[in-house]
């Protein structure tokens, strides 16, 4: 399967047709800006962001990226929605934040940039793919030897549906409806099989917790819902 291939032409629409509204705290992004600050402290903490070169796989319009600049990194951000890389583009212009953005799938992108980067990151990207263990094979190559692997995605079980698919799509309505499709959220040992297929190692395992009515955001130790997984390239050997 082909960066092209492993695309869900939906999704990529569904994310363009919102990109205009990326920044907004208080729009359908509004869990991103809350669950941002927790997902930058653990990177961080875990991997170290100043002075590393990072690439940000599926950045859409920025939000991440310009975080991990603005604490000293040097980021790329990569993602196939045309709108939602304009949108990034703009905001970190304003902003007078530098971040190398791009138009193209992490497996294309792969191929000509194999063990460039310190830390990769891909941050609620995976469950909406149609082959996220190829993607997950994207980063390992992209990540030098003995780099950092971040991800973070929703889990696959009843409390994940009723919190993250009908209590934020439907009740709460923080999100879409549509957003997500059960079939596609990843457990945890899934996940961490296709990093040990692509070579990687798995350093650590948190959860992300996130309520809503409070608007506060952390990490902790139930992965039941949202989780974050911390991989790391060896120094030896090479992805599969």
């Amino acid at each position: 399967m082909t960066g092209a291939a492993n695309v869900d032409a939906a999704e990529i629409a569904k994310f363009d047709a919102a990109a205009s509204r990326w920044w907004d705290p208080e729009g359908e992004f509004r869990p991103l800006h809350d669950l941002n600050p927790p997902r930058l402290d653990y990177i961080e903490a875990r991997a170290g962001l100043a002075g590393r070169r990072v690439l940000d796989v599926g950045c859409g319009g920025g939000l991440l990226a310009e975080g991990m600049a603005r604490r000293g990194a040097k980021v790329t951000g990569i993602d196939l929605a045309p709108g939602a890389l304009e949108v990034a583009r703009l905001h970190a212009l304003e902003a007078g934040i530098s971040v190398d953005y791009r138009q193209i799938a992490v497996e294309d992108f792969a191929a000509t940039e194999r063990n460039q980067f310190d830390l990769v990151t891909c941050l609620e990207m995976l469950e909406h793919v149609p082959d996220p263990a190829k993607v997950i094979h994207g980063l390992a190559e992209l990540v030098r030897p003995g780099g950092d692997v971040v991800c973070s995605t929703i889990n696959r079980n009843p409390k994940a549906f009723a919190l993250a698919i009908v209590g934020a799509e439907y009740l709460l309505r923080l999100l879409p409806a549509g957003t997500h499709q059960y079939a596609r959220l990843i457990k945890p040992s899934e996940l961490a099989g296709w990093g040990r297929e692509a070579g990687l190692s798995v350093t650590d395992l948190a959860g992300l917790t996130y309520e809503p009515l409070s608007r506060k955001a952390r990490v902790s130790a139930d992965t039941s819902v949202n989780y974050l997984i911390h991989f790391r390239r060896p120094e030896s050997g090479t992805a599969a």
